[in-house]
C-alpha cells in the first residue's frame, strides 16, 4: 500500500519485543501512526509506554518485530538519513566550541561531509546564521562548560537543524531545565518550526509543552504501547506562554491528562 504524498512518517501495525525466549517484554503492540509532511506531533503517555522506543523505530535505530515503518514512502531498513535529533541530556562535545559542535553534522552526514573541505566557509556561515536565530552567536567560540543548561540545549537544537533535515526528532529535550528556561525554548522551537516547516516528533512528559508545540498529541497506553488518543490541537499559532493559562488550553491539557491516567490502569 502506497502512502499519500503528504505523509512523511508512516508506522503500520508496528510491534517490538525486548529480550529473548522466556524473558521477553512487548514494548509496542501493532501501533499505527502517521505524521504529515510539515506537521508537529507530540507523543505522551505513562512511563515505560514505549515513547523513546517509537523514536528509535522511526529513525531506524531499531527494527520492528512486526509491521513496517516508512519515511517518505520508503521502508526503513536502517538508520535514516536527513533526520535531526535532540535529547534530554546535552550531547555537546566538551572539547569543541559551540560553533564547532553545531558544525558536526556537516562532518558526518551525506552529502555534506564530502563537500565540507571545499565549502567550509559556506557551511560555517550557515552554522553562524543558525546560532544567530537562537541568540547564541555571541557564544560561538565558548565551550559547553561555559554555557548555561538552556544555552546548551539551544546549541543542541541548532546542531539538529543546521543541515536542514526534513524531520526533527525531539526526545525530552527540555526535561532537565527549569520551568522558565523550558518555556523560553518552547517559544524558540515554535518559531524555528514556523520559519522552516520541518516535520517534527516530540516525546515529552510535560503536557503543557506537548499542547503548546504540537498540531497533534498522541497518547500511548501503558506497555505494550498502543495509541489510545489522537488529539488535534486547534489553538491558533503563534502560541504564547501566557496562552497556556487560558481555560481552553487548560481543558485540553486536562483531557490528555485524564486519558493518560486511564491508560495507566
Amino acid at each position: 500500500m502506497q502512502a499519500p504524498a503528504d505523509i512523511h512518517v508512516d508506522l503500520r501495525g508496528v510491534s517490538l519485543v525486548y529480550g529473548e525466549d522466556d524473558d521477553q517484554t512487548l514494548a509496542l503492540d501493532r501501533l499505527t501512526l502517521q505524521v504529515e509532511r510539515g506537521e508537529f506531533v507530540a507523543v505522551v503517555g505513562p512511563s515505560g509506554c514505549g515513547k523513546s522506543t517509537l523514536m528509535k523505530l522511526v529513525t531506524g535505530l531499531l527494527a520492528p518485530d512486526g509491521g513496517s515503518v516508512f519515511i517518505d514512502g520508503k521502508r526503513v531498513d536502517g538508520p535514516v538519513r536527513n533526520v535531526g535529533m535532540a535529547f534530554q541530556n546535552s550531547t555537546l562535545m566538551p572539547w569543541r566550541t559551540t560553533l564547532d559542535n553545531v558544525m558536526l553534522p556537516f562532518e558526518i552526514v551525506k552529502p555534506h561531509k564530502h563537500k565540507l573541505r571545499t565549502l567550509r566557509a559556506q557551511y560555517e556561515e550557515r552554522a553562524r546564521k543558525t546560532l544567530e536565530e537562537v541568540g547564541l552567536i555571541e557564544f560561538a567560540h565558548k565551550y559547553p562548560w561555559e554555557l548555561s543548561g538552556g544555552m546548551q540545549q539551544r546549541a543542541n537544537v541548532c546542531r539538529a537543524l543546521v543541515h536542514e533535515p526534513r524531520l526533527l526528532m525531539l526526545d525530552e529535550p527540555f526535561g532537565a531545565l527549569d520551568a522558565f528556561t523550558r518555556e523560553e525554548l518552547w517559544v524558540m522551537t515554535q518559531r524555528l518550526w514556523l520559519e522552516h516547516r520541518f516535520s517534527a516528533m516530540l516525546v515529552t512528559h510535560d503536557l503543557r509543552e506537548a499542547v503548546f508545540l504540537a498540531d497533534r498529541v498522541i497518547v500511548l497506553s501503558r506497555r505494550p504501547g498502543r495509541v489510545v488518543l489522537d488529539r488535534r490541537i486547534d489553538i491558533p499559532r503563534p502560541r504564547s506562554v501566557a496562552g497556556t493559562y487560558d481555560p481552553v488550553f487548560g481543558e485540553i491539557v486536562q483531557e490528555i491528562h485524564s486519558k493518560i491516567v486511564e491508560a495507566r490502569t
